[in-house]
């Protein structure tokens, strides 16, 4: 898999779209910073959705008992190939590493 950028203009419409293929998929939520460490923030539960709302600058991952909001991202990435994406990592304004990590990579649907 690699790493790739999803430019600013398109993080509604990419979350919009990969939330409803997510379904119920199991996730793990980790947060990594200098001065933080590593911090696993929910392990490998039920993820309900993520959504990026593009006035407030807000991204939300919603777990089975936890939303995880990162305020004014930097940047998004995804880690994928050509069929599937394993992982979502946002950078926040503080350089945090916020990573979205799924048991079972989510499938894209064939272009």
């Amino acid at each position: 898999m690699t790493l790739t950028e999803i430019p600013r203009a398109q993080w509604q419409q990419f979350f919009d779209g990969a939330s409803k293929m997510l379904g119920a998929r199991t996730t793990k939520v980790e947060v990594t910073g200098l001065g933080l460490g590593d911090r696993i923030a929910a392990e490998w539960v039920d993820l309900i959705g993520i959504t990026y709302e593009p006035k407030e600058d807000t991204l939300t991952v919603a777990v089975e008992g936890l939303q995880h909001r990162i305020e004014h991202p930097r940047s998004i990435h995804v880690d994928r190939d050509v069929d599937h994406i394993g992982s979502i990592e946002a950078v926040g304004p503080d350089g945090t590493h916020h990573i979205v990590q799924f048991a079972t990579p989510l499938e894209l649907p064939a272009p």
